[in-house]
């Protein structure tokens, strides 16, 4: 296609579709010189005179005339394939699966009415939630999802974020638990025994960090993969928990229940917020369907 230039292509179709250089020069706002020379070059290019003289006009050569309607047909195609989409989507005929890969956090607090918010107004179209075991832009790059739910990193430059909400880690305990009988200090706080979520077995964070500046440190003895997990141990033990507000929907400086005799509480230090975010490879950027999706769920997340 080196040798090729395209713009031949809709001239022709003009010097055709006119029977005329001067009428072809006038639709595509040329001088009839620089027409003149345009048919130059294509009779080279095609090997045929293309358009001879008779009389005072021009009329089209048997292999013009077999051109014209194939050279209208792929005028009007590449025309079609280099320019924007003007289709409007129809959400209410849309029918597509997209997959979102997201923590169970998320999940349990966003998909009911993020499913609510997708089937009311596209009936058709199916949501699939997958865990996210790693932080690893793979299945963004390769199709695998289609929208990943989390916190952006250094891990894929080239994927594009929406900022969706800020959240931040709060305490867990079992309802009637030590801790809750007193002011919660720092040094009461550490001084507890904890059960802590990594899924890569990293046993610190943040609020060891802002422990440690003040000379304390936690007693970890449980580390699972999931902050259900962590929250189904605090239930039943005197281990305390860490995890996103999010995950339990309630305001923690109210120390209200959040069910199955769990109570949460604010840190005793501080730590910073967590801006979540939803990511996308920029190849969907442009697509309406995605666009969609994107737009549901930041309204979902906003409410």
């Amino acid at each position: 296609m080196g040798e090729i230039d395209l713009n031949l292509l809709p001239a022709l179709d003009a010097l055709l579709a006119e029977g005329s250089v001067t009428g072809a020069a006038r639709r595509l706002g040329l001088s009839s010189s620089a027409m003149s020379r345009t048919l130059a070059r294509l009779r080279t290019a095609t090997g045929d005179p293309l358009l001879v003289r008779a009389g005072r006009g021009l009329v089209p050569t048997p292999h013009a005339a077999e051109l014209r309607t194939r050279v209208h047909d792929m005028t009007r195609a590449v025309q079609a394939v280099l320019s924007p989409r003007t289709d409007r989507l129809d959400v209410a005929t849309l029918d597509r699966t997209f997959t979102i890969r997201a923590n169970e956090g998320f999940v349990g607090l966003f998909a009911a009415p993020l499913v609510t918010a997708v089937t009311e107004a596209a009936p058709h179209v199916r949501l699939r939630f997958v865990p996210k075991p790693v932080k690893d832009a793979t299945p963004l790059r390769e199709g695998e999802i289609d929208l990943e739910i989390g916190v952006p990193g250094a891990f894929a430059p080239e994927v594009r974020t929406h900022f969706l909400f800020r959240d931040t880690f709060v305490g867990v305990a079992a309802a009637g638990h030590r801790l809750l009988s007193a002011a919660i200090t720092p040094q009461r706080y550490a001084a507890c025994r904890h059960v802590v979520v990594s899924r890569r077995g990293s046993v610190t964070g943040p609020v060891d960090t802002a422990l440690a500046a003040l000379g304390l440190h936690r007693r970890i003895v449980a580390t699972v993969p999931g902050f259900p997990d962590a929250l189904r141990i605090a239930r039943r033990s005197d281990l305390v928990a860490l995890v996103p507000q999010s995950c339990l929907g309630v305001d923690p400086s109210s120390d209200a229940a959040i069910g199955d005799g769990l109570v949460t509480f604010p840190l005793p230090v501080p730590t910073p917020e967590i801006m979540i975010s939803a990511m996308w490879h920029p190849r969907m950027t442009a697509d309406s369907a995605h666009r969609w999706l994107r737009d549901v769920v930041a309204t979902v997340c906003r409410r």
